[in-house]
């Protein structure tokens, strides 16, 4: 094996223990145990073709500059790519699914291999059969061996890389739970283009009252929802599903109603690609629609000039920034994967951000809940450097379009 595929290879186990770490809480033989092993099993495949962060928000709050050394989970990589448009001089993604660090070095090195409008047609049409050839002839031939063989690998349905032609966004775990909410939207009669033909914000909130708000009352909407498993097609481990439902006392159902209206309702269809996708299991067919900002076109030349700063690792932020050194970061975006941490956990994480963190660095979250988890959990000699920006967390939970989350948070370092 070349020194290459050393550094690109992660055998099962070795994916197994980390995805284990950081979802089991409870014993296997235990219900909530058994529940977070399935999940853990789900997880080592694609779950977020599309990552529902809205890096927008995200950038917006962080006010990310050239000089800052940012450090984010990948998932999907919307985020990663998006954050680019800000020139980082450095950018460390990382992920416990080796599908995402798949999807994330793929989408970093097409890029340099591919015209503008071929990359729109891998990621924003996403569903072309000349997306193969322009994978095997431009881009598959320049990535490490290890992410061009889970390309290329064999399934039941063909070759990976197949996604690319069929629809990627119909792909993954959180593709396939559209699907079947879409399934259940039909059989209920709800009809979407009312929604991707909105006019105005109070079309889209007609259109909520009348067609989506009456699927919650179902009796077989309600089953579903009241059980962890149905939520893990939105990337939820057991543990942050009781978090979700913290403030309703318990009433999931209350939850998923208002995070489903403040997707398709608080903000213009047409600047909404979340809702496009929630809505339409893709972008616009004509790709006039919204996308995320590295897929629009003005932005493809700072995209290219860019990528060549991100470094994918298929790794934990903790074990990831454990190796760097002191005062080596400036801005982290962890996501929601607070949630799922237990307390020695969070500790851990936010010992190796207060190290690795120079002054002026920023730290973003998210929660299932609305309240910041941090004071009370992580010890006061740590979080005591740091300040918790109110003002940006306000505005950030306000703007995030994605709006599956409770809130947005945001820290700020304060020193030694």
């Amino acid at each position: 094996m070349t020194q290459a595929q050393t550094l690109d290879h992660t055998d099962d186990q070795s994916i197994e223990h980390r995805i284990g770490t950081a979802v089991n809480q409870n014993a296997a033989h235990t219900r909530e145990g058994l529940l977070e092993r399935v999940f853990g099993w789900f997880f080592k495949g694609l779950v977020y073709a599309q990552i529902w962060e809205d890096p927008v928000a995200d950038m917006k709050a962080l006010q990310i500059t050239e000089q800052d050394d940012l450090v984010c989970i990948a998932s999907g990589g919307c985020n990663v790519m998006s954050y680019l448009m800000a020139k980082p001089a450095s950018l460390t993604a990382v992920d416990l699914s080796p599908a995402h660090v798949a999807l994330n070095k793929l989408k970093v090195a097409a890029p340099r291999y591919l015209d503008q409008n071929a990359f729109y047609d891998l990621f924003g049409h996403a569903n072309k059969d000349s997306n193969i050839t322009a994978l095997d002839q431009h881009v598959l031939p320049h990535l490490d061996q290890a992410t061009r063989a889970y390309w290329n690998k064999a399934t039941w349905r063909g070759q990976r890389k197949q996604m690319f032609a069929r629809g990627l966004y119909r792909h993954g775990l959180l593709g396939q739970f559209l699907k079947f909410a879409h399934a259940l939207c039909w059989v209920g009669g709800v009809k979407f283009d009312k929604l991707l033909t909105a006019q105005s914000l109070d079309d889209q909130n007609a259109f909520f009252d009348q067609e989506i708000a009456p699927l919650y009352d179902s009796r077989f909407v309600r089953f579903l929802a009241n059980r962890r498993a149905s939520l893990f097609g939105l990337g939820i481990p057991p543990a942050q599903y009781d978090k979700l439902a913290a403030d309703t006392g318990g009433d999931i159902i209350a939850v998923l109603r208002e995070r489903t209206r403040k997707l398709f309702c608080d903000f213009p269809i047409h600047d909404n690609y979340f809702a496009w996708q929630a809505a339409n299991r893709g972008y616009k067919s004509d790709g006039t629609g919204p996308v995320p900002p590295y897929l629009e076109a003005q932005n493809f030349e700072t995209l290219r000039a860019c990528v060549g700063r991100v470094e994918v690792l298929n790794q934990s932020v903790t074990e990831m920034l454990a190796a760097q050194p002191e005062g080596s970061k400036s801005v982290y975006v962890l996501l929601d994967a607070q949630d799922w941490m237990n307390d020695d956990q969070l500790n851990d994480l936010w010992l190796q951000i207060t190290r690795t963190a120079r002054p002026g660095a920023r730290v973003l979250f998210r929660t299932g809940g609305l309240t910041d988890i941090l004071p009370g959990r992580v010890a006061d000699a740590i979080l005591n450097h740091w300040r918790y920006d109110a003002k940006a967390s306000t505005r950030a939970t306000a703007e995030d379009r994605s709006a599956i989350y409770g809130a947005v948070h945001m820290y700020r370092y304060e020193g030694a």
